[in-house]
């Protein structure tokens, strides 16, 4: 049993891999949806404390500012990446969420794979290329919660 965090850029392909977890039974939350992020940005901390205190087995995606001091309650924290041209692509055809498809939104993604994903490389325990397979990238998600 693990708690695994699943951080990266948008457009890196979490919501897809929490998807494929989720269809082989296994608990998850993505917190881009159901009131996760507060207005400014963050985690709501208080409702994260509580589904972390609760759940020993779980996998979590999102990519806040606030993330970092929940760290430590994780056995596992991956970043999945692509190159920047992967990502501008995703976002601008995916239909689940409408972040990335204006030239602003694009500009924004391609600044915080500069400034942001070297601070998520940084406190990540393995990063993942998300241009794999989604069944390969569940199947390393799924190794991590066995090795615990």
């Amino acid at each position: 049993m693990a708690r695994v965090l699943l951080t990266g850029m948008s457009g890196a392909g979490k919501t897809t891999v929490l998807d494929e977890l989720r269809r082989r039974g296994r608990l998850t939350v993505d917190t881009d949806y159901d009131g996760w992020v507060r207005p400014d940005g963050t985690w709501d901390e208080a409702r994260m404390d509580q589904l972390l205190a609760h759940n020993s087995d779980i996998v979590i995606s999102g990519t806040v500012e606030n993330q970092g001091r929940f760290y430590d309650r994780f056995e596992q924290i991956a970043l999945l990446s692509a190159p920047l041209d992967t990502l501008i692509e995703r976002v601008s055809r995916r239909t689940n969420n409408p972040y990335g498809r204006t030239a602003e939104q694009r500009a924004e993604i391609a600044q915080y794979v500069e400034t942001v994903e070297p601070v998520l490389r940084r406190g990540a325990t393995l990063e993942l290329d998300g241009r794999r397979p989604v069944s390969d990238l569940a199947d390393a998600i799924e190794s991590l919660i066995a090795a615990h």
